[in-house]
């Protein structure tokens, strides 16, 4: 089991936890939300939007605490004038709005196989939930968690797998205790009780007063259509631009869920990087443990970051589906973007559902068009080294000088938001100027290689809609 950090404040439900091993000395920083990775966008009273933006926050509660406000009373700083109340406030307390819709219990049956065991409410569709809060291949694992996806939902279970002196059980007791909400960013704050949840359910099945009580203080408010609607501020969105464009999603692992993203895939950051800009279907194959997975998917999404209004409304979101099996390819044919995880190894074989296959740290495709952007350039190395170097710096400044406010995540995301920004503002010059050519200047000072990088940037104009744009025959010359 992966040692939790940073808790929610302790509500009425919960039980304290044991103490979290902090990293460094330094709190986890809570990070801001937008409408999806690809930037903000006006919010949209639509099932399943992740909602608006909220700006990043650096403070934390420590595991534990059982005293304080809770989250959606928590007073926030701003710059306002005594007796005002800023924009940034008034988007914290807006988003903090917690919206469980669901609660439940799966198990395993020897007979049956996985089983929805228990819900509230009772008349929610939870149809194949049981298959996504138990993943293929669970068993081999002792504990797990998994964000996914459920229709217009977003999911998160805790997985335990206990061994007991049962014949009929056949020695082993597994169990998942999952919510499921309109949107994922605040589904880590519940982390914690649902890993005790799924003990308990383990150790004495059946006691689900606690889940009880947990659904009555969380439950979402539906409409008669029995939509969530998410509604904000219509000018909210507007103020997170100068904020960090990665959803809220807090990072339980306590390494750091990007520096192992960084370490586990190296270089091929940057072909990730390429695809996930060109809104690519990404799929990733791992065995067991699903949890470690879902937060490299979440990575994935944040390499698309783009703030400068506009440029992203033409193109599809890039939103996480996080874990998926086999029951959800119906709905994976109709996306035209999006990035996955799976334990289910038949998903290679189906080549349609996806652009792009990654296989541990094996990033391949089938599609003859984005074969040559797998290839590394000089310029990607570049960067990668750039990357690494800035990250060293960070961790020395965090060890030598006791720096707990910058963390690696925020170093990671904003690194790619620059590079994006970088990309849009010099194609937004060249498109505004008086000869719209793209030449080999141009593009060196969007930090593409001329010769490299000129299939990304003929794909990047088109998804984009820089149609107007010219390419000098230099960039077709090596």
């Amino acid at each position: 089991m992966v040692e939790r950090s940073d808790r929610a404040p302790l509500l009425d439900w919960e039980e304290v936890p044991a103490p979290a091993r902090a990293i460094s000395g330094c709190p986890a920083p809570v990070f801001g939300w937008s409408s999806g990775p690809g930037g903000p966008a006006p919010c949209r009273s639509v099932p399943g939007s992740d909602g608006c933006s909220t700006p990043p926050t650096t403070s934390s509660t420590p595991a534990g605490a059982d005293e304080g406000p809770r989250p959606d009373e928590q007073q926030h700083l701003s710059d306002s004038a005594p007796g005002e109340v800023s924009l940034e406030d008034r988007m914290v307390k807006w988003e903090e709005t917690d919206q469980i819709v669901s609660v439940f219990v799966v198990t395993f049956n020897t007979r049956s196989g996985n089983m929805l065991e228990w819900c509230l409410p009772k008349d929610m569709d939870l149809d194949g939930v049981e298959f996504k809060a138990i993943a293929s291949g669970s068993h081999r694992v002792t504990t797990d968690f998994i964000y996914f996806r459920k229709g217009c939902y977003f999911g998160l279970a805790c997985f335990a797998n206990m061994a007991v002196e049962s014949k009929v059980e056949r020695g082993a007791r597994m169990k998942s205790v999952g919510i499921l909400s309109p949107s994922y960013t605040l589904l880590y704050r519940y982390m914690s009780f649902l890993e005790h949840q799924v003990r308990l359910q383990l150790q004495s099945p059946g006691h689900y007063s606690p889940l009880e009580a947990f659904y009555e203080d969380k439950r979402a408010l539906l409409p008669p259509s029995g939509d969530v609607v998410i509604a904000c501020p219509a000018t909210a969105w507007g103020a997170a631009i100068n904020h960090s464009m990665h959803p809220e999603m807090k990072i339980t692992h306590p390494a750091g869920c990007m520096s192992q993203f960084i370490r586990f895939f190296g270089e091929q950051i940057m072909v990730l990087w390429k695809l996930a800009l060109l809104r690519r279907r990404i799929l990733i194959f791992s065995p067991p443990p699903v949890g470690v997975v879902c937060y490299r998917v979440y990575c994935c999404c944040c390499l698309a970051n783009i703030s400068i209004p506009g440029v992203s409304a033409a193109v599809p979101e890039f939103r996480p589906f996080f874990y998926v099996n086999v029951a959800d390819i119906s709905a994976l044919e109709n996306e035209l973007s999006y990035v996955a995880c799976t334990t289910e190894k038949i998903f290679e074989e189906k080549k349609d559902l996806y652009d792009v296959y990654v296989d541990n740290q094996n990033v391949k495709t089938c599609r003859d068009g984005l074969k040559p952007l797998l290839r590394l350039t000089t310029t990607d190395r570049e960067k990668y080294r750039k990357l690494t170097e800035q990250r060293q710096m960070l961790l020395y400044s965090q060890e030598e000088n006791g720096d707990c406010v910058s963390s690696e995540e925020d170093l990671f995301i904003l690194f790619f938001l620059e590079q994006n920004n970088r990309i849009f503002q010099t194609l937004s010059e060249v498109a505004g100027s008086p000869d719209p050519t793209l030449t080999q200047e141009s593009v060196r000072a969007m930090g593409l290689d001329p010769h490299g990088d000129r299939l990304f940037l003929l794909h990047l104009l088109e998804i984009y809609g820089y149609d107007t744009l010219l390419v000098s025959e230099q960039l077709c010359c090596s």
